[in-house]
């Protein structure tokens, strides 16, 4: 992945209120988006309405959900934010399966996004299951 400059922060002053393990998400879910925009490019060209857009959206609910309810600060609202968050995560990782499928994405790419959305997963539901 390309080296970005990049946290979940509160306020202007850049304080930071999050642990590491939210900021090991927020990266991981930041690489997960961005790897499906760079895949879903070459699809083709008569899916630009349908999957791509489709599976672009996902992916990035996934981390606007999780950001967007972090910064609420309260803690059912954030659990309701993860929730879709995590919905979302399984609704792009179909839609991964899926593309491998139709040979949209090459083995490589598939194992990536694979490997990644299990992880993202595996820590979403840590953060569920201590709320």
């Amino acid at each position: 992945m390309k080296n970005r400059t990049r946290s979940i922060e509160h306020g202007t002053s850049g304080n930071k209120i999050y642990s590491s393990y939210h900021q090991k998400l927020y990266d991981l879910m930041d690489d997960y988006v961005h790897l499906v925009y760079d895949i879903s490019k070459f699809f083709p060209k008569d899916e630009i309405y349908g999957l791509t857009s489709q599976y672009r959206r996902s992916a990035l609910s996934t981390i606007l959900n999780f950001i967007e309810g972090y910064a609420r600060m309260r803690k059912n609202v954030f659990k309701q934010f993860i929730e879709i968050s995590y919905g979302s995560l399984k609704e792009s990782k179909y839609l991964t399966e899926f593309s491998y499928k139709r040979k949209y994405i090459e083995k490589d790419d598939y194992n990536k996004l694979i490997n990644l959305a299990e992880e993202i997963g595996r820590m979403l539901w840590g953060i569920l299951s201590k709320l």
